[in-house]
């Protein structure tokens, strides 16, 4: 089986203090065959994402790995945008001549407010606050992917429990009915199998509704930020892409869509 990792965060992430190289290793150890880099990104300064990333020192790294690796291992630029809807002319400003070849966009802040910081302040509405800021996320930002589109339950279980997908059918339609329109596909997060969550992110019922829409763009990736979660569930990934109907999955270069057939 070819596995293609589209998502993973280094120390070139505040979140993350894995070393690009060893990422590739381990990659290449595990039999994947292509990996995409997507470290966060955020113009806003009250977001923990702000100031951290130095494109310089990113666009080298990438650079060196594909001079010692690229025999072994296709290796792709990309970012992970949050909340790249607000704030639109700035993110345009700071990303002007730099080329990547995918582009994910996330929700991890409402109002600012961290995700696990709504719950404590409206935990009657978190989930439906979250979707309607998806919602415009996916009407406005530039982006080729919506990241792990039901985040909020990785916060939410603990305490709200697990959101049931007919208490926000309207919206979740909304969102994946924009998302074809657009040309925005979805991802197949695996990093929820890890952590307690239990599930992807998003759960099987949104990948199946998404390609009932209409929709063809998917990726899968592990969302990794240590070294050994590299390539983490990807046989219940594809299972669950097959499930729902997918013969295929989504790389990109150039963020230019390319579809690789589902052994």
């Amino acid at each position: 089986m070819l596995v293609y990792d589209y998502h993973h965060h280094t120390n070139n992430s505040f979140d993350s203090k894995a070393i690009m190289k060893e990422v590739c290793e381990q990659a290449i150890e595990r039999g994947i065959h292509e990996v995409c880099f997507t470290e966060h990104f955020s113009v806003n300064p009250k977001a923990s994402t702000y100031g951290h990333m130095n494109f310089e020192r990113y666009f080298s790294e990438i650079a060196a790995c594909q001079k010692q690796y690229g025999d072994e291992l296709s290796i792709k630029k990309g970012i992970e945008l949050c909340e790249p809807h607000l704030l639109r002319d700035q993110y345009k400003k700071e990303l002007a001549g730099k080329h990547f070849d995918f582009i994910l966009g996330s929700v991890h802040n409402i109002d600012n407010y961290k995700l696990r910081e709504v719950i404590k302040r409206e935990p009657e509405t978190a989930y439906s606050h979250y979707f309607s800021e998806v919602f415009e996320l996916v009407s406005y930002a530039d982006i080729d992917v919506i990241a792990h589109l039901d985040l909020m339950k990785r916060y939410a279980h603990p305490i709200l429990g697990y959101y049931r997908y007919e208490d926000h059918a309207s919206i979740i339609e909304k969102i994946l009915t924009k998302a074809v329109e657009r040309h925005i596909g979805i991802e197949i997060n695996t990093s929820g199998l890890r952590g307690g969550v239990g599930e992807t992110l998003p759960s099987l019922d949104i990948v199946r509704r998404y390609r009932e829409l209409g929709g063809e763009i998917l990726t899968i990736g592990s969302d990794s930020h240590k070294v050994q979660d590299v390539g983490a569930g990807f046989e219940e990934a594809i299972q669950i892409a097959k499930d729902c109907g997918f013969d295929h999955i989504t790389v990109f270069s150039n963020r230019v869509p390319e579809w690789i057939k589902i052994d």
